[in-house]
């Protein structure tokens, strides 16, 4: 195998969660060139995988349609690509795995598939079975190109940040080292739980453990952050403004993430650092940090809007998650 393309465009857990298959390819075929196509809004993720030789951005963004195609069609079939893996499973990667113009194109078989109609575009399927985690999905993908999935590894590159320098700075200067973040933002709305039990959970940190919290945020986040640490009793405080490198370099330094179903939390898990996950539209058993240490609080089984973005129901599942509930989840992952 010479050269392969992997295409899994977003976001950003979804990205995370593929990691572990651009490390099995790279460990079956260590000469082979390993390139990945990706939404423009996520490729300095993609900066800090070491594994992958080039990064081709699709500028879904900073492009018309028409444009972004003819652009990425010519970037691809310059490639000679041997194979090209659609692990995302939409219309749209499976059209772009296809215009690589690769003799193979390998995606999941249809009842797998987030969009049926992707089946077309494939010479070949894989069927993942009855896998319990998407990454155990996604690493079927690998297998069947005789890679070995026996662990998963997340061959990401932790930088140094001057965000995360600042927050150690801050904190030693109060007296305090290991913090701990709480990211209460998610791109679904029903994922979110609400900010001032994430303050709740902060007081309590500082109360009970010594730990001072970080509130993590992105472009539009401010206000919920705020929220959080308005409701801390001065427990907690916002992050510096961060860059996806500033943001992995923060959930690694991190003695403790709690967090929704959301990118952040997944980086977290996927560099080792400590997780208590809250769940609610999404299952955790598929999209949870997988690590037999990490803990997750979730009311998945009670939701009436499995894998949906917005609740449509008179109760919102995570309005039953209390923050005794986040506590006795904390106290299960850290101890005492």
């Amino acid at each position: 195998m010479r050269a392969i393309l992997i295409v899994r465009l977003g976001a950003m857990g979804d990205i995370v969660h593929a990691l572990p298959v651009a490390a099995a390819l790279r460990a079956r075929f260590p000469d082979a060139r390993i390139d990945w196509v990706v939404d423009e809004r996520h490729r300095d993720l993609l900066e800090l995988v070491r594994v992958v030789d080039r990064r081709i951005a699709l500028r879904t963004r900073s492009a018309s349609l028409r444009r972004r195609v003819m652009e990425l069609r010519r970037t691809l079939t310059r490639e000679s690509y041997d194979i090209a893996i659609d692990v995302q499973g939409l219309l749209k990667s499976a059209v772009v795995a296809r215009l690589s113009g690769a003799r193979r194109v390998l995606g999941f078989t249809a009842p797998q598939l987030r969009e049926r109609a992707a089946r077309v575009f494939y010479t070949e399927t894989c069927d993942p079975g009855d896998t319990a985690h998407v990454i155990e999905k996604n690493l079927t993908l690998a297998a069947s190109l005789g890679a070995d999935v026996s662990r998963i590894q997340f061959p990401l590159t932790v930088p140094a940040s001057a965000a995360l320098d600042a927050l150690h700075h801050r904190h030693s200067a109060a007296g305090d080292t290991p913090f701990v973040v709480l990211n209460p933002g998610a791109a679904w709305p029903n994922k979110r739980w609400p900010p001032d039990r994430f303050g709740a959970v902060a007081e309590w940190l500082r109360r009970a453990h010594g730990l001072r919290s970080v509130v993590t945020w992105g472009p539009g986040d401010e206000t919920t952050a705020a929220a959080v640490v308005d409701g801390s009793a001065g427990a907690a405080a916002l992050a510096p403004q961060t860059s996806i490198a500033d943001l992995v370099a923060i959930v690694r330094g991190a003695a403790l993430m709690v967090s929704g179903d959301t990118g952040p939390v997944h980086l977290a898990a996927a560099v080792g650092t400590p997780v208590v996950g809250i769940y609610g539209p999404t299952d955790a058993a598929r999209n949870g940090p997988w690590s037999a240490d990490d803990v997750t609080v979730s009311r998945f089984t009670a939701c009436g809007c499995h894998h949906q973005r917005r609740c449509r129901v008179a109760r919102w599942c995570l309005e039953d998650i209390s923050v005794d509930d986040v506590i006795a989840a904390i106290t299960r992952r850290i101890g005492t």
